[in-house]
């Protein structure tokens, strides 16, 4: 068959509203496949791969793809958190993984629960651990070397299902920088460009591709005139490939992600992932998840809430100013400001706190940042979001009686 002959159709992780339906080729796929799976994450004949994810995510074709490089595949059909955070490692031990990869909120959920995995498991064949979906923080580096081993090889990947690809991947014989992803892929030109279009070293900018891959999309299903698809990548750069990443690359050839470009915070001129607020809030031992949303829009004064996940037992208390505070306990939400006013700035402190049963995710375990801030700027749900392609959809209802008293205070 040709080689751009239709394989399949992914669905796009809805992180920035309704899921997009890509059209992968054969030949593409296959050739992004066994340079991803072979070279980037180093695994042969003689490994044996788990990458734990749903059907509905990318993960789940890259894991399938394990076996054109001869790797023996191992699957797990059940909930990683059934009856507890253990319940992979086990697996992962009974199977003799050698490369373990994960969603980047999976290690997060270990590390809060107290996970010790070779107490649980016999894991002296496991010699990768992998993480995407999100940025993995510096604190779940350390919990990997402290707490699987200490010579564990960390391959952190970002890419995405636009392409059935990554971007940013691992390189074994490089060193590994906690908080920083390896290099950038074989053949992939990325780049971080400014608002411009001007290259940027060390710098913060839109993550792009200024070449062609073999495995960007035929067509999105039911784009007849290949308008969405323009719209969804070439809009800010004609001709060049915007991923929609907010990303930096380090001198010495490293990357790291600070999430959803179109998410990122703009608090008073001052622009800022929201990867690196999560970072702050979520050290914090009592917070399980967070989630914020900058609402400033076509002029409109500022509004920035956050919403957290709270440990069981826990409560927020009263939103005392910390500057204010007096005594050696302030209460949590004081010292939630106060942890981001410390890692940040002032001007990042959230306008409100609010304590939320859970955080919206997409299937692949991606906040829903983008499709809540559109919610609570007022548009509707059936709109913003497709909740088939969520992990949690019960969710949803907080936050939607939320943006309706919002709505009716306005």
């Amino acid at each position: 068959m040709a080689f751009d002959h239709p394989l399949w159709i992914v669905y796009s992780s809805g992180t920035t509203g309704m899921p997009k339906p890509i059209v992968h080729g054969h030949g593409g796929v296959i050739l992004e496949a066994l340079k991803l799976g072979v070279l980037q994450n180093d695994i042969g004949p003689e490994d044996r791969f788990h990458w734990y994810t749903t059907t509905g995510w990318i993960m789940w074709n890259c894991q399938i793809g394990g076996l054109l490089g001869g790797t023996t595949i191992c699957l797990y059909d059940g909930n990683p958190g059934w009856p507890d955070w253990t319940t992979l490692w086990r697996f992962v031990g009974a199977a003799r993984v050698t490369f373990f990869g994960a969603g980047s909120a999976y290690y997060a959920a270990c590390s809060k629960a107290g996970i010790e995995p070779t107490e649980v498991a016999d894991l002296a064949q496991l010699r990768t651990l992998g993480a995407t979906g999100s940025p993995l923080s510096i604190e779940c580096y350390e919990w990997g070397y402290r707490h699987v081993r200490s010579d564990i090889w960390w391959c952190v990947i970002s890419g995405g299902t636009d392409f059935a690809g990554a971007f940013i991947g691992g390189n074994r014989a490089l060193p590994v920088v906690p908080g920083q992803m390896q290099c950038r892929c074989l053949g992939a030109a990325v780049a971080a460009w400014s608002d411009d279009g001007q290259e940027l070293i060390d710098e913060v900018g839109e993550l792009v591709c200024t070449r062609p891959m073999p495995s960007m999309p035929l067509y999105l299903w039911g784009d007849a005139d290949g308008e969405r698809y323009r719209q969804s990548y070439f809009e800010m750069f004609p001709g060049v490939w915007r991923h929609g990443d907010w990303i930096r690359i380090t001198t010495d050839g490293g990357a790291i992600i600070y999430g959803r470009s179109d998410t990122t915070i703009n608090r008073f001129g001052i622009r800022m992932g929201t990867a690196e607020i999560y970072r702050a809030v979520e050290a914090l031992p009592e917070v399980l998840d967070s989630l914020v949303v900058d609402l400033e829009y076509l002029g409109r004064e500022s509004y920035m809430p956050l919403f957290v996940v709270l440990r069981a037992g826990t409560s927020l208390g009263a939103p005392t100013q910390p500057e204010r505070l007096s005594g050696s306990a302030p209460e949590l939400y004081a010292r939630i400001r106060a942890a981001i006013r410390a890692a940040l700035s002032a001007r990042h402190v959230p306008d409100e706190i609010f304590q939320v049963p859970e955080i919206p995710r997409t299937l692949s375990g991606k906040k829903l940042e983008l499709p809540i801030r559109r919610l609570l700027l007022g548009e509707p749900p059936e709109k913003v979001l497709n909740r088939d392609a969520m992990g949690n959809p019960a969710s949803l209802e907080w936050f939607i009686n939320f943006a309706r008293r919002r709505a009716e205070r306005q």
